[in-house]
């Protein structure tokens, strides 16, 4: 899927993730923003149909639509796409930079050092 999601169909994706399966009144509500009316939600989740982002099941009157992407495979996506953009595909200064900005807590330096053994302890396995 090379088609990335704009900002309002990752907000329907999460009210998917969170709700499962839900009517486009559901999603509509869910997203409690004032500035879409309920065509516009209508709209998007059709559009995201057509993209692959949804599924639809419309044996009942109702439209039922789901998540057909996971949120991990989302967020992989869009950090594959922001790290090529901005950071010539670099991870490490994609990392640093998010490390330096944010003031990482020391659960996250940890979080982030187990993660790096845990890729070493793939990459030996697998040689």
């Amino acid at each position: 899927m090379a088609v990335k999601p704009t900002d309002t169909e990752v907000a329907i994706l999460d009210v998917l993730w969170e709700r499962g399966p839900s009517t486009v009144r559901e999603v509509h509500e869910a997203l409690d923003r004032t500035d879409l009316r309920y065509t516009t939600t209508l709209k998007q989740l059709q559009m995201m149909f057509e993209k692959g982002f949804v599924s639809r099941d419309d044996s009942n009157r109702t439209h039922v639509y789901a998540a057909k992407i996971s949120r991990a495979r989302m967020e992989e996506m869009l950090v594959e796409s922001f790290m090529r953009g901005i950071f010539g595909g670099s991870a490490m200064r994609l990392v640093t930079r998010a490390l330096s900005v944010t003031g990482a807590s020391e659960q996250e330096r940890r979080a982030v050092e187990e993660l790096i053994a845990e890729i070493d302890e793939a990459k030996d396995a697998a040689d």
